[in-house]
C-alpha cells in the first residue's frame, strides 16, 4: 500500500514512524512533513490547508490511504474531499469533525446523550457574555468556540482574569474567527487524562490511556499550549475507570454521532477531568490523534496500525485487536524560547545524530537548511522515553533531552512526575 500522511508536527513524524514498521506499508509519504519525515518519508511540501493542492497530489501519486493528522483540514471537509474523488482517507468527515470543530456542537452532543460535563452557556453577543461572568462569579474557564490550535481554553481564578479572558477571545479576536461564538462553562478540579478510541462508527477500540501537560511551565503553570509533554499509561485512570470511561463517554459519543446522521469513523479524543473521589467529566473532544499524546502511544503499540486503519474506513474494527508493551513512555516536548507568544526560526539543533536505545527523538516544527536541521515552529521536538516504570521512562527522556540543544530552548522539568504519587516507595 502507498499511504500519505498529511501534516509536519511530532503526531505526524510518529505516525510515518509506527506506519514504516508496517508490512503492508510499501511507500510512505508525509506532506509537507518535517526535517526528519523528509528524510524517511519525502514529499512536496503543500500546506495540511491546501485540499485542493493535496487532492491533486493524492489522485496523481494514486494513494491507496491518507491520514490526516491536524484537526484544520478535518473540520474543513478533506475526508469528504477525497472520498467523493475515490480516495480512501482516515478521519471523521466534516460534520462529525464539528465535534472539535465547534465547542458548543460538542457541549449539546454531551447533553444529548447524557454524557458527564461541566455545566456551560454559549454567547454570541459579548455583552451578554460579560453580564453571565458578572452573575456567577469565578473561577471559570471561558473558551473560543472554535479551532485555536489548543490554546482556546482560558483557566480563570477570578472574574477579573474571566472578563480580561473574554475580551481577548470575543472583541479583540486573539484567535480570529473561532472566538466569533464563546463558551463558558463551571471550572473543574482534579487531574486531566486522555482517552483516545479508534471507531469505525459502530466498534470502539480503545488505546492507552495518556496524560497531556497543557500548561508552558512546571507545575501547571503560565499560558496553555498545543502540549508541553505526555506520558502513557496514565495510572489515574484505573480499570474500573477505564469502563467506565468507555460506557459512559466513548460509546455514548459514537452512537449519538451515528443517530444524527453523521457517523464518527476515525480517532475520537476526550480529554478528561477527573475528580478526587473517581468522577469523570469530559472537557473537550477532539477528532483527531493527540499531539504529543501519539508520540508515547506510537511507542507503546506492538501491533500493525495500519489494519486498524483500514477497518475503520471498512467498519470490520470488530475484528482488530491491540496489543500494548506494558512499559510505559514519556514524551518531553523541547520548544523555542517564547512559545506559545512569538519565538524565532531558523536555529540549528545539536545533538540529533546520536542514536539511543531507550528514546526516539521526533521532530515536530523542523526543517532541513542547507543539510542542517534548524528550527521551524514553536514545539520543535518531542523526545520520547521508555523504560521498565515511570521513573525510568522519565529518566530515559531526559538523558536525551540534555543531550540535544538549540538556542532559547525551553522544555519542562516534571513531565511524568504526577504518575509518581500512584508508586509505592516513591
Amino acid at each position: 500500500m502507498k499511504v500519505l500522511v498529511v501534516g509536519g508536527g511530532g503526531r505526524e513524524h510518529a505516525l510515518v514512524w509506527k506506519l514504516l514498521q508496517s508490512p503492508l506499508a510499501e511507500k510512505v509519504v508525509c506532506v509537507p512533513g518535517n526535517a526528519a519525515t523528509q528524510e524517511v518519508a519525502p514529499g512536496p511540501a503543500i500546506s495540511p490547508d491546501d485540499l485542493d493542492g493535496l487532492l491533486q497530489y493524492a489522485l496523481q501519486e494514486k494513494f491507496d490511504l491518507t491520514v490526516v493528522g491536524p484537526e484544520v483540514p478535518l473540520t474543513a471537509g478533506m475526508v469528504d474531499r477525497f472520498e467523493q474523488a475515490g480516495l480512501p482517507c482516515f478521519g471523521p468527515q466534516q460534520e462529525a469533525a464539528q465535534i472539535e470543530g465547534s465547542k458548543a456542537f460538542a457541549k449539546q452532543l454531551m447533553i444529548d446523550a447524557q454524557i458527564p460535563t461541566a455545566s456551560h452557556a454559549t454567547f454570541t453577543d459579548p455583552d451578554q457574555a460579560e453580564a453571565h461572568i458578572k452573575k456567577i462569579g469565578a473561577p471559570i474557564v471561558v473558551k473560543a468556540d472554535g479551532l485555536a490550535a489548543g490554546k482556546g481554553v482560558l483557566l480563570c481564578r477570578t472574574e477579573e482574569e474571566a472578563l480580561k479572558a473574554l475580551h481577548a477571545v470575543a472583541r479583540a479576536k486573539a484567535f480570529g474567527d473561532a472566538g466569533n461564538k464563546v463558551v463558558i462553562e463551571d471550572f473543574l478540579t482534579g487531574e486531566e487524562a486522555s482517552f483516545l478510541a479508534l471507531t469505525d462508527g459502530k466498534t470502539v477500540l480503545p488505546m492507552a490511556t495518556s496524560q497531556d501537560h497543557k500548561a508552558v511551565f512546571d507545575g501547571d503553570t503560565g499560558p496553555n499550549t498545543g502540549g508541553m509533554g505526555a506520558y502513557s499509561p496514565a495510572p489515574v485512570v484505573t480499570d474500573e475507570l477505564f469502563s467506565r470511561i468507555m460506557d459512559r463517554v466513548m460509546a455514548p459519543a459514537v452512537r449519538a454521532m451515528a443517530e444524527r446522521g453523521t457517523p464518527y469513523k476515525g480517532i475520537l479524543y476526550a480529554g478528561l477531568m477527573i475528580d478526587p473521589d473517581g468522577g469523570i467529566n469530559v472537557l473537550e473532544f477532539n477528532c483527531r490523534f493527540g499531539d504529543p499524546e501519539t508520540q508515547p502511544l506510537m511507542m507503546r503499540l506492538k501491533s500493525d496500525l495500519l489494519p486498524a486503519l483500514i477497518a475503520c474506513r471498512e467498519g470490520t474494527l470488530d475484528q482488530v485487536e491491540l496489543e500494548w508493551d506494558p512499559r510505559p513512555t514519556v514524551c518531553v516536548v523541547m520548544a523555542s524560547g517564547g512559545y506559545p507568544g512569538s519565538y524565532d526560526k531558523g536555529i540549528p539543533i545539536q545533538g540529533l545524530a546520536e542514536n539511543v536505545e531507550d528514546a526516539v527523538v521526533f521532530h515536530a516544527g523542523t526543517a532541513l537548511r542547507e543539510g542542517e536541521t534548524v528550527t521551524n515552529g514553536g514545539r520543535v521536538l518531542g523526545v520520547t522515553g521508555i523504560g521498565s516504570d515511570i521513573p525510568a521512562a522519565i529518566r530515559a527522556a531526559y538523558s536525551r533531552v540534555k543531550t540535544i540543544h538549540f538556542n532559547g530552548v525551553h522544555f519542562r522539568g516534571d513531565i511524568g512526575r504526577k504518575a509518581l504519587k500512584y508508586i509505592d516507595g516513591v
